[in-house]
């Protein structure tokens, strides 16, 4: 009888450890990850996922991502994160615009923070962390324009909206301040997946070196991996976003624009875990939140397998022109606002 009661008492004991186990673990700290559309080959929203991991293993919380499809199931995302008990859910892009400030408002304990945008009117619990796309995309359009061989150079562009101007407009303006005559032409990739759609944007960029185009600067993110096949097939040089794509097409690539996500998320996510309200964070080439492979010093340029590499006197130009972005003394209209 003894035993039995030495018995049962270990299986209450090992029942109510379990139980508290449990317990502890769903009070844990959890951070959500929630991309705009699925992750696949697209290395900005791959980028988002690593950076909310990271913040997560700084502030001993448990990461989880919950891909999106479309806008039903980017709002089904958000109530899953809220229904899990999330510290922070952190969303991507301009297609949460229209919901993120709802589920903030409805739910003021829990810490919502947009990535790449801004959303006006915000209640204290919504934080926003963007990037100074344009201060980066000047650079690269500078580099053309001191590379380009015919006068010509192009972009294809995922989106005809004000924020994609970052990329297009800030490529332009660096362009003309090396070369006032130089011509740029503009694509958009637009249809039902501008930034998937790796067939129509080849298309575009094939079209724009038949008009005369030597260099294109592919912005439509996982479909450049298109516009990057079409400079193998025809023979021009490409340049990149988001991430070094140089060692995706070697031998044509010149330089990429860099736009830290990871840099933004852990950032920002140590400034709410510090207890801030309402966070406007914006990164660009002052914070590296924004940058080019050709401002790279660390581990040597020639690392990255840009062609800039081989450029010193562009590299030398363009680094000159960052310090006078910083400093102020290069002012570069931001034109998403100037195209509302």
């Amino acid at each position: 009888m003894r035993n039995r009661s030495l018995v049962l008492t270990l299986l209450v004991a090992i029942s109510l450890a379990v139980a508290m186990a449990a317990c502890k673990k769903d009070e844990q700290l959890k951070f959500v990850y929630i991309s705009p559309d699925p992750i696949g080959v697209n290395p900005f929203l791959a980028m988002g996922k690593s950076g909310l991991e990271e913040s997560a293993q700084s502030h001993g919380a448990i990461a989880k991502t919950f891909q999106s499809e479309d806008p039903t199931t980017r709002r089904e995302n958000l109530r899953a994160a809220v229904a899990e008990g999330a510290k922070i859910v952190v969303v991507i892009g301009f297609q949460f615009n229209d919901m993120i400030n709802e589920f903030a408002e409805k739910h003021p304990n829990v810490q919502f923070l947009i990535v790449d945008q801004c959303v006006e009117k915000r209640p204290h619990n919504l934080h926003c962390a963007e990037f100074r796309e344009h201060e980066a995309t000047f650079l690269l359009g500078a580099e053309a324009a001191s590379l380009t061989k015919s006068g010509h150079v192009g972009v294809v562009c995922a989106l005809d909206i004000p924020f994609m101007h970052r990329f297009t407009d800030g490529f332009t303006l660096g362009a003309k301040h090396v070369k006032s005559d130089i011509k740029v032409d503009v694509r958009w990739v637009g249809g039902q997946n501008p930034y998937s759609d790796p067939v129509r944007a080849k298309e575009h960029a094939i079209a724009l070196h038949a008009a005369g185009a030597d260099i294109i600067f592919a912005a439509t993110s996982a479909g450049d991996y298109g516009i990057f096949e079409a400079a193998v097939e025809k023979g021009f040089k490409v340049m990149g976003v988001d991430i070094n794509h140089c060692p995706n097409a070697p031998g044509k690539m010149y330089d990429s624009a860099l736009k830290r996500i990871d840099v933004a998320m852990t950032e920002t996510i140590k400034r709410i875990m510090a207890g801030e309200k309402k966070i406007s964070a914006s990164y660009g080439l002052k914070e590296g939140g924004a940058t080019v492979m050709a401002l790279k010093r660390r581990g040597g340029l020639s690392s990255t397998k840009c062609l800039i590499a081989d450029e010193s006197e562009v590299v030398r130009a363009v680094r000159d022109l960052k310090d006078q972005i910083v400093s102020g003394k290069i002012k570069i209209p931001d034109p998403k606002f100037a195209k509302k």
